[in-house]
């Protein structure tokens, strides 16, 4: 009697401990950062201006920074604050290394991310990586010349092939996604933005690895 105790008591740990096992694989599951944090976008132009020239700033979301984290906001989600001739609420970069003047300068973007994550809050950067502004130093190169190294960082179709075959773009008037470019007599694409954003071709080596 005292033997068959024994066992089913042993048997019992045996099954609880199975059926704990059992519930952590089930219920804990690869938690990634990403998958779980509390995400807090912001949109810089309208979200705190610091100097009171109407426009969000960098030093503005500086100053907001104890009211996000108490939100319990794990991450926050930046909309672009690169350089940028803005004809496309900043989708439009014309240099991926500096900051729009009208958000601060570097140093302003170094103390946000210093603050950030000193109240253990990740940084999300909107980086636009499918097209450039027609200003961006690439796009400049690329239409200059046919033989130019950054051609091929952008979509061209020489016009004595005739037209390029139709892409629909949503953001052009005609509905056209090719831009005729009389300096190479070629056309260049754009279909996920208007003219001022050219789509970015397919030499990630060359292009730093932000195409698509």
């Amino acid at each position: 009697m005292k033997q068959k105790v024994i066992f089913v008591f042993v048997f019992m740990i045996f099954l609880f401990s199975e059926i704990n096992s059992f519930a952590q694989v089930t219920t804990t599951p690869d938690r990634k950062w990403w998958k779980e944090a509390i995400v807090y976008q912001i949109y810089p132009r309208s979200f705190k201006d610091s100097n009171g020239d109407g426009i969000g700033d960098l030093k503005g979301i500086i100053s907001k920074l104890d009211y996000i984290k108490s939100l319990g906001v794990t991450a926050v989600w930046l909309n672009p604050i690169y350089s940028s001739p803005n004809t496309d609420n900043g989708y439009d970069v014309s240099d991926y290394r500096n900051i729009m003047k009208d958000f601060g300068t570097m140093a302003d973007f170094d103390s946000l991310l210093k603050g950030l994550h000193e109240r253990n809050i990740k940084l999300i950067m909107d980086v636009v990586a499918n097209h450039s502004s027609d200003e961006h130093k690439w796009f400049q190169q690329s239409r200059s010349s046919r033989t130019n190294p950054y051609r091929e960082y952008y979509h061209w179709w020489n016009a004595e092939n005739g037209k390029p075959p139709y892409r629909y773009s949503l953001f052009d008037v005609n509905g056209n996604a090719w831009k005729y470019d009389s300096l190479t007599n070629a056309y260049y694409l754009h279909f996920l933005g208007k003219a001022a954003r050219p789509k970015l071709g397919k030499s990630k080596s060359k292009a730093g690895g932000m195409t698509s």
